[in-house]
């Protein structure tokens, strides 16, 4: 029986780091998890995850989602020495809020500056991983629309920037692959299960800056 997220708990630290005349504040796992992936790839970035670390995943796909003032941080290079797969350069995840305005090159700043934190455990809604309906995310798909989730990499990191409506428009797919993933894999061992998450405009509309790009997440064990 797999735990739905709503009632799970994520176990954090907390920081507050100043650079200049920002304060931020900093949420990250008060442990990596024991196993798990994230690495560079040639059209966006390649994520293996056991039933651990996609929890953690989500839990900081949620928050990021509904807390624009937080920078979440998943420090997954520790644990890509568990991961047999080894597709390449390991990175480390960060999520955050559009509205931060925050330069993905300071974050090697910010990361030096974390210290111990303050033991912080995180709970969530159900309504923190909407299933939206098929007419929102064909909407994407249009030229003119701007509300993507943008993505960079900087100090071994690769980090996710946008809106509340960005995360949201994935947090389904990020929702299954906990929820889902565990039973279809019981049911058909051996197959693949994964959530395949836009990163940048649509492959439709191509752009030179900041092109589209994908974050596979496989649930791998």
């Amino acid at each position: 029986m797999v735990t739905p997220l709503a009632e799970r708990e994520w176990r954090t630290l907390v920081s507050a780091v100043r650079l200049g005349d920002r304060r931020y504040r900093v949420v990250r796992a008060a442990q990596p998890p024991g196993f798990a992936g994230l690495y560079e790839a040639r059209l966006g970035a390649q994520f293996c995850v056991d039933t651990q670390s996609a929890a953690m995943f989500a839990m900081a796909w949620g928050l990021a989602a509904r807390s624009p003032h937080t920078i979440v941080y998943l420090p997954l290079r520790a644990s890509a020495a568990a991961d047999p797969c080894d597709w390449g350069r390991p990175l480390d995840l960060v999520l955050l809020h559009h509205s931060l305005a925050f330069p993905p090159s300071r974050w090697k700043e910010v990361r030096a500056r974390l210290g111990p934190g303050r033991p912080h455990t995180v709970t969530l809604p159900a309504g923190a991983w909407p299933s939206r309906p098929v007419a929102d995310h064909r909407r994407t798909w249009h030229r003119e629309y701007r509300d993507h989730l943008m993505w960079s990499v900087a100090a071994d990191t690769l980090v996710l920037t946008g809106s509340r409506e960005a995360y949201e428009l994935q947090a389904g797919q990020v929702r299954e692959l906990v929820e889902g993933c565990p039973a279809h894999l019981v049911q058909a061992p051996g197959s693949h299960c994964c959530a395949e998450i836009s990163m940048g405009p649509s492959y439709r509309h191509p752009r030179r800056r900041r092109p589209h790009a994908e974050l596979h997440a496989q649930y791998c064990r």
